[in-house]
């Protein structure tokens, strides 16, 4: 028998914070703004934003968007193994400590918490790659503390660690939304040739990717909607407001 009625059930939500111990760790999260001498540097935030524009054009069926969302997920992935690269180098450190000397976990006396409102789960995977190089760091440091590595190579290594969400934050930066959906490209319209003239610099967007047969595991269901929505909450909230 069919339902008379419907429920009105709200979405769900859940408190996600993020703890953070190291000013290094911090300042991937920050990002820089720009100044006289100096360009600005995207931080956390500023990536999850990029992420959420392509998010919002492949549901409007731009395969742009799914080829740049591809692209970050397997930058996402690249990044983990980097950084577990660099985990690993840091395990054979460790090992050469004293079997006579039990070191505890560095943790910051005054560590910073803040709340994650994050609408999607690349941006996610970016917190987790932050955590990971947090961790990185307060291991390093603690690694110079007790002689088994000098300032030089400490310095080195969180500058490594560093550079691979760099990377991974200035891919999405690369990212412009065009506007054109799969029906302009089959069209071959003039939105499909300002689209590919705009990532021309990029080379040819796979067939696979042009056709929506390969697509990131990330990315959202196809709705082709108006493309007003693209501009409507297009920044996540992160941490704790102004």
């Amino acid at each position: 028998m069919a339902d008379n009625y419907r429920l009105n059930i709200g979405s769900l939500r859940s408190d996600v914070a993020l703890t953070l111990h190291t000013h290094h760790a911090a300042r991937i999260w920050l990002g820089r703004p720009k100044s006289d001498d100096k360009a600005s540097i995207i931080g956390l935030a500023g990536f999850c934003s990029f992420i959420n524009r392509m998010n919002r054009g492949a549901t409007l069926d731009d395969p742009y968007s799914d080829w740049w969302l591809l692209q970050i997920e397997e930058k996402v992935a690249e990044s983990e193994q980097d950084l577990k690269a660099i985990d690993t180098r840091l395990d054979e450190v460790m090992a050469k400590l004293p079997s006579a000397i039990t070191i505890g976990n560095n943790l910051s006396i005054q560590p910073v918490q803040m709340p994650l409102f994050i609408s999607n789960p690349l941006g996610f995977k970016a917190v987790y790659l932050l955590t990971s190089y947090d961790e990185i760091v307060r291991r390093v440091l603690l690694a110079q503390h007790v002689g088994l590595v000098g300032r030089r190579d400490m310095e080195i290594w969180i500058d490594e660690g560093a550079r691979v969400l760099r990377k991974l934050f200035s891919l999405a930066q690369l990212f412009k939304f065009t506007g054109a959906a799969r029906d302009d490209f089959a069209a071959n319209n003039a939105k499909a040739a300002q689209a590919r003239e705009a990532f021309a610099r990029y080379g040819d967007i796979p067939q696979d990717i042009l056709e929506g047969t390969r697509r990131s595991s990330f990315a959202p269901p196809i709705n082709k909607a108006s493309p007003s929505v693209l501009h409507a909450n297009e920044d996540d909230y992160i941490g704790e407001e102004d």
